[in-house]
């Protein structure tokens, strides 16, 4: 068995403030002292460890890198055994590293089982809630089912974290959100995913294109036009490469653009056309900036998806707002 696998089979294990002291009379027996697992320490390994790197932690824990470094060595010698390989020119965990991370993961989803479970004796009273929306999603229909959480429930401090699904499945992995609302589905194992909305999506071009207006529109017309797609990762690019190839338009030139604000404004320049959202482009159609246009082609549609792990408990609040939610018969584009 390796250190960090006697560390954690030991036969007793007690708490106190950060740390957690483990009895085994082997390893006292050898050291005379007992082995040491400090859990602040601990998290800051595994932010190495998802982060690939002592720099890239340092940055997400508001850190110096010879500081996080520093935590990182003071954990290996607590626990006698070497936990990053830094021999190669990318930093890995060295098996018993791997093996620490993942009882790293089981810790602190027990901690946070134990907020839950106090939260859900407590109720509605107080607490937070973090919810992850896909940047369609998070910016036109979150807000809107925010808003009406918050009158219901005004103790509870709310969040909305945005990102594309790729974001969104890292931060539901990490602890981050506790649940998300995505364009789309997951086939992660790890998640539950109930599809709760519909959402239509149309082709736009800029308010003055030749073909703005036009009753019905060709396949055949579009096929020299170039088409802005959003950045890897998102389900929006998925979508919109599958609709390109299912129409063959294949061989348009494409352009990535790395945000939906962004997508919107050069295709109201002028730089191409694109598929999005209807809900993302209600005020640009008010003004006149973009049109949608009328293609001879079937109707694109996509599900709107309800992730969360299936490891873990959702607290009241989570499942207040996951109520609010089912209610929705539908998104609205004069609601959103």
């Amino acid at each position: 068995m390796t250190a960090a696998a006697e560390v954690l089979h030991a036969d007793a294990v007690v708490i106190l403030g950060q740390s957690v002291i483990i009895g085994m009379d082997d390893i006292e027996t050898r050291s005379g002292e007992p082995v040491t697992l400090d859990l602040h320490r601990l998290w800051i390994f595994m932010q190495v460890v998802e982060s690939q790197g002592f720099s890239a932690a340092a940055q997400k824990l508001y850190m110096s890198q010879p500081s996080v470094s520093n935590q990182v060595r003071r954990l290996e010698a607590s626990l006698r055994t070497t936990l990053i390989d830094r021999s190669g020119a990318r930093m890995r965990p060295t098996p018993e590293g791997e093996l620490l991370n993942e009882y790293g993961r089981k810790i602190f989803l027990l901690s946070e089982e134990a907020v839950v479970e106090m939260e859900r004796v407590r109720g509605l009273e107080r607490g937070r809630l973090f919810i992850g929306g896909s940047t369609t999603v998070g910016t036109y229909l979150l807000p809107r089912l925010v808003a009406r959480f918050r009158a219901q429930c005004p103790a509870v401090e709310t969040h909305i974290v945005v990102g594309n699904n790729e974001k969104l499945h890292r931060d539901l992995l990490n602890g981050n959100i506790g649940i998300a609302v995505v364009a789309g589905t997951s086939a992660e194992s790890r998640f539950t995913s109930e599809n709760v909305l519909e959402d239509r999506m149309v082709v736009i071009a800029s308010g003055d294109h030749l073909l703005a207006g036009r009753p019905s529109i060709s396949l055949q017309e579009l096929s020299e036009e170039r088409f802005l797609v959003r950045e890897s990762g998102s389900q929006t690019r998925e979508l919109q490469e599958r609709v390109i190839k299912a129409w063959g338009l294949e061989s348009c030139p494409r352009s990535d653009v790395w945000s939906p604000e962004a997508l919107k404004r050069c295709v109201a320049a002028g730089v191409g056309l694109s598929l999005v959202s209807e809900h993302a482009i209600r005020d640009e159609l008010t003004l006149g900036s973009l049109a949608v246009l009328s293609v001879d082609a079937p109707e694109e549609s996509r599900p709107v998806s309800l992730l969360q792990r299936r490891d873990r408990l959702l607290s009241p609040s989570e499942r207040a707002f996951v109520r609010l939610l089912r209610e929705q018969d539908s998104w609205r584009a004069d609601a959103a």
